[in-house]
């Protein structure tokens, strides 16, 4: 049996909470608080408790999906990219800016939040964002 112990950050919130991946033979089972982390103290919230249950889940989505003859189908990054990206130029040019909004997560760092209000302000040109944990 192969034990290994990683440290690591809860991705539940932008508190970043400190937390120990205990993995055995490369299989993540069980998260501890991390005592020395100077955000949590040592404890974690119900979330973070449980966020290893979410990396084994056989119904977990791994690579992009593009929807294809009314299915989704499997694809590589670039071309999910390039889809959206033109979905989103298409969107803009016939409807305007505003016609776009994004609505960000309490599961993301606060840097992914501000990188995300940045590319709709100053990428698309709209205020239309909002957050969940703003509610």
């Amino acid at each position: 049996m192969n034990y290994r112990s990683i440290q690591t950050t809860c991705p539940y919130c932008g508190c970043g909470c400190g937390a120990l991946l205990q993995v055995i033979d490369d299989k993540l089972v069980k998260v501890l608080p991390s005592k020395s982390s100077p955000v949590n103290h040592g404890a974690l919230c119900i979330k973070g408790w449980n966020m290893h249950e979410f990396v084994n889940n056989p119904k977990r989505i791994t690579k992009p999906l593009i929807r294809k003859d009314g299915k989704l189908q499997e694809c590589e990054w670039d071309e999910a990219l390039d889809t959206v990206a033109g979905k989103l130029k298409a969107i803009k040019d016939e409807h305007g800016p505003d016609a776009i909004g994004a609505f960000s997560s309490a599961k993301c760092t606060n840097e992914d939040n501000y990188l995300m209000q940045k590319f709709i302000r100053a990428g698309v040109g709209t205020n239309s964002i909002d957050h969940c944990a703003r509610l």
